[in-house]
């Protein structure tokens, strides 16, 4: 039996199309969610087994870990997609924001990473872990400090965790701009955004499943960040 990639916070935009993308490909897919959208329900009728987890929760983490190995003798890969857009003009308590975002950003990939890499070495082959981490890891960002900072954390662990792991399990990043936008955004917004990058497009979820599907079928890379952002350091 094929091994189940482990993707979390994936119930909805880019991972909820990583999961439908592996679906599609007959790839056993494991997902995480935290709001039970109507899509759970398809997914789970196709085969995935989605569970549901608040990564606020500090006893989230053994739980996920108990149902994963009580299902499962191995796994393909982790990609960690679960993620907050959050900022400091909607959080007026800093350290916690601060905190919320290197939990979810740093802190449960860090775990997850070291309870995991067990089952990620069952099989012959070499196994994978990708961070979904953000363009903003280069330039910092003023209107999210505390979300710039915790991606950077998580492209420092890529390093970390490719040297641990090597030659077994390759440990990548990759680095979006924008991707899709959200249904509330205004048309002037997506003007604006639009402009910031050199290809000046919304390049849409495909992009992302392009880049994973290039991490998992190379046998020489690893410890690296894809940027996928358009040309956007060149503007």
């Amino acid at each position: 039996m094929t091994a189940p990639i482990l993707i979390t916070g994936a119930g909805q935009r880019i991972g909820l199309a990583l999961v439908q993308h592996f679906v599609a490909s007959k790839q056993p897919v494991v997902m995480t969610y935290r709001t039970r959208h109507e899509t759970i329900d398809a997914l789970e009728q196709q085969g995935v087994h989605c569970i549901q987890v608040d990564f606020d929760n500090p006893e989230s983490l053994a739980t996920l870990e108990m149902t994963i190995r009580s299902h499962y003798n191995g796994l393909r890969a982790i990609i960690h997609n679960a993620s907050s857009w959050d900022c400091e003009q909607n959080n007026p308590d800093f350290s916690q924001l601060f905190d919320n975002m290197m939990r979810i950003h740093a802190k449960v990939p860090y775990q997850l990473n070291l309870a995991l890499a067990d089952l990620l070495l069952t099989d012959d082959c070499v196994a994978d872990i990708i961070h979904l981490t953000d363009y903003v890891v280069e330039t910092g960002s003023p209107k999210h400090i505390a979300y710039a900072a915790s991606k950077a954390a998580l492209d420092n662990l890529t390093k970390s965790f490719a040297s641990k792991y090597a030659p077994n399990i390759k440990v990548n990043s990759i680095a979006p701009s924008l991707i899709i936008f959200n249904q509330h955004d205004t048309p002037e917004y997506k003007a604006k955004t639009l402009k910031k990058s050199l290809m000046g497009i919304e390049p849409g979820c495909k992009e992302i499943i392009n880049s994973v599907e290039l991490l998992l079928n190379s046998d020489y890379i690893t410890g690296r960040s894809l940027p996928v952002d358009g040309g956007r350091h060149l503007k």
